[in-house]
């Protein structure tokens, strides 16, 4: 079927708060196809919270989320998960699986009730695995990865579940710099190429920097900025934000924020 929604995802005069404190007040935001959005602020600002509230998870104090045009709330949770998969920031797996079996669950919201995973669906799980640079784990028990072989699994997973948007929280989490890089390049391209649409929350200014078409920076008081990222990401700015001096040093890629 084809899309024809103007965008993806849409908050429409969307507000947020969490134990008495305001997070986000009137948020218009949206995420068109192809574009990359980052989601930048202190600690405690509601980064995490908003991708809640995108995944329906929690309930916005006032506003709407609109998924393709249509209020997310009323989107089935099974149909839901085909145009929807998030990245947590931390995942655990009590329950012995191996790895490719666990990137398989990915394929779960596509697949009928009883219905069995088929070869295009192992074929996907395998690719996103050697993606992710894994593929030698396949055969492995989840519960003996280390902290990044486990992110990596988790990447493999959202890749092989295929959805409309990813949803990234921290996608940096226990992983060296370079594949911190590496990943985010490949969702990035995924992104572009098939005109999906990437929202994620992060610490790191430079890699939202250097990533994201746009930039969503919580300012923790129920404020926001809200725009492109060479607009968004200036060192007066980041410094309000994030209640220290932040200097900027121009490379041949663009820029890097660093405290003073």
């Amino acid at each position: 079927m084809t899309n024809t929604a103007k965008s993806i995802l849409e908050t429409r005069a969307l507000d947020l708060s969490i134990g008495g404190k305001t997070l986000c007040r009137n948020l218009h935001l949206k995420i068109a196809h192809g574009e990359c959005i980052g989601v930048l602020g202190q600690n405690g600002t509601g980064k995490t919270t908003l991708l809640h509230t995108l995944l329906n998870f929690r309930v916005a104090d006032k506003g709407e989320v609109l998924l393709c045009d249509r209020p997310v709330s009323d989107w089935p949770r099974k149909e839901l998960a085909t145009k929807l998969g998030i990245l947590f920031q931390n995942s655990s797996d009590e329950m012995p699986a191996t790895v490719l079996e666990t990137a398989l669950l990915g394929r779960h919201p596509h697949l009928a009730n009883w219905q069995w995973e088929s070869s295009t669906d192992l074929a996907l799980a395998h690719a996103s695995l050697a993606a992710m640079g894994i593929a030698a784990l396949a055969e492995r028990d989840v519960t003996t990865l280390s902290g990044g072989e486990r992110q990596r699994l988790a990447m493999a997973t959202l890749l092989t579940q295929a959805p409309l948007l990813y949803l990234l929280d921290e996608p940096g989490n226990h992983l060296d710099i370079a594949f911190q890089v590496k990943s985010l390049a490949l969702l990035r391209e995924q992104v572009i190429e098939k005109r999906l649409g990437l929202c994620m929350a992060t610490h790191d200014i430079n890699l939202a920097a250097r990533f994201c078409d746009q930039i969503l920076l919580l300012t923790g008081d129920g404020g926001f900025l809200l725009g492109p990222t060479h607009e968004v990401l200036t060192p007066a700015n980041l410094s309000k934000a994030y209640g220290c001096e932040i200097r900027e040093a121009s490379y041949e890629r663009g820029k890097v924020f660093f405290p003073e």
